[in-house]
């Protein structure tokens, strides 16, 4: 099946018309107002050493809901133990930055090039891509960014500094989504760490419906206000089994 070679415009095709591997698209910039566009059909880039830039609806998808989310019993322990305080949107340029410089196994570099890196930081002024941040005292130790779109939120990436601490950011988010209304969770790809949240293979067929439902709702735009802190995001989300 043949790949559509972006141009200019603003466009992509159907994400149900990329090939085997997942691929809708290549080339094009990673502009606000593209990625944009993608991530409103479920679309995502992620660059490749050697390619032009890639747009992928991958099938299956990882992905979840975020009041079906569970936490393991030894997280919950770290989390009533009130360590860390997590916040929102008031750290993106460091989140981002320390996510990029996270070593990859069996990488050279990091997929977040400076070019991604200012498309996103453009859709954080948009309103539509935010931090979530772990805090020890007054150190960043970790977090998570991504982009919400309605009532969708596709996980970008993710540091940590100290064990646990993306963990404890995450299971925050999650609570807050699960309270506001948030349909589905992307995590794009497999990873034991996030499937021990609850994420599954969803066919691409199911994951679309899910997401094009959603992603119309009006959006929560930056930035964004947490009202409960880990632990109370705890009570919002299924225990360990």
């Amino acid at each position: 099946m043949p790949v559509y070679l972006l141009d200019e415009e603003l466009s992509f095709p159907a994400p149900e018309d990329a090939n085997e591997e997942g691929i809708v698209a290549v080339g094009g910039d990673v502009s606000p107002e593209r990625l944009l566009v993608a991530y409103s059909q479920g679309i995502f880039p992620w660059p490749a050493r050697g390619y032009p830039l890639l747009w992928f609806s991958p099938d299956p998808r990882f992905a979840l809901t975020p009041g079906r989310a569970h936490v393991s019993r030894s997280l919950r322990k770290l989390i009533r133990k009130g360590q860390l305080r997590v916040t929102a949107d008031t750290a993106f340029d460091d989140v981002i930055t320390a996510c990029a410089a996270v070593p990859r196994p069996h990488q050279q570099g990091t997929w977040i090039t400076r070019e991604l890196q200012d498309g996103y930081r453009g859709l954080h002024a948009l309103g539509y891509a935010h931090s979530i941040e772990a805090w020890r005292d007054d150190e960043l130790v970790g977090g998570l960014y991504g982009v919400a779109l309605g009532h969708t939120f596709a996980g970008e990436s993710m540091f940590a500094s100290e064990p646990d601490a993306s963990k404890v950011a995450f299971t925050t988010l999650l609570g807050h989504l699960a309270v506001w209304g948030f349909r589905i969770v992307d995590c794009q790809v497999h990873t034991e760490h996030l499937a021990r949240f609850g994420a599954t293979m969803w066919p691409r067929e199911r994951f679309l419906s899910e997401w094009r439902a959603a992603v119309n709702q009006p959006s929560l735009l930056a930035p964004w206000q947490l009202t409960m802190s880990p632990e109370e995001a705890l009570t919002q989300l299924q225990p360990d089994v």
